[in-house]
């Protein structure tokens, strides 16, 4: 699939839903369309962290204006000591003046879609606690451990934000134990 193209229909997606696209790029100019400027759009500032920018974006436009978005990011993980890889789910965001038309589930279907084919098992993000029953709706699993994240100067903190993990294949199941991202977050 080419940029800025149609993504390949979800087959959870209700016919007559908005369509899903790739972007080509996402911007900050792209990300105040969709939430407004403002100092804080994701609510995550009082965490303190640093973020990988996402490498592929999906996005609904609805009357040519952005309104929904979500990126992912192939990272490397470790979960009690074994390396294994991850699609980092982040900068999922939905217009104010269009939540709760199920924005955020479409432009997620079609991101998870594209991210099984790219080979990790799982997908993981990281929200703020008031947003974990939306993501449980959607499928996504809180784990119950604490995930060290990467920050600059060498530094390794514990994640502040509830992190969540969703299989991309029906046999993959997320092992017990602690979780260490080996980058910034995404």
């Amino acid at each position: 699939m080419s940029a800025n193209q149609p993504a390949t229909p979800s087959a959870n997606e209700p016919p007559g839903a908005p369509a899903v696209t790739r972007l080509s790029r996402y911007t900050t100019t792209d990300q105040d369309e969709i939430l407004g400027s403002g100092e804080d759009p994701f609510g995550v500032a009082e965490a303190g962290l640093t973020w990988l920018p996402k490498e592929e974006h999906f996005g609904v436009r609805l009357d040519g204006r952005l309104v929904a978005h979500a990126g992912l990011l192939r990272l490397s993980v470790a979960v009690e000591g074994e390396k294994t890889e991850v699609m980092g789910v982040g900068g999922v965001a939905v217009a104010p003046g269009v939540r709760g038309r199920g924005l955020a589930r479409l432009v997620l279907a079609a991101a998870l879609d594209h991210a099984r084919t790219q080979g990790p098992r799982h997908a993981l993000l990281f929200c703020r606690p008031p947003l974990v029953p939306l993501y449980q709706r959607l499928g996504w699993h809180p784990l119950d451990t604490d995930v060290l994240v990467e920050q600059p100067g060498s530094r390794v903190v514990t994640m502040p934000l509830r992190t969540m993990v969703t299989p991309l294949h029906d046999d993959a199941h997320w092992p017990p134990g602690r979780v260490r991202l080996h980058s910034l977050p995404m």
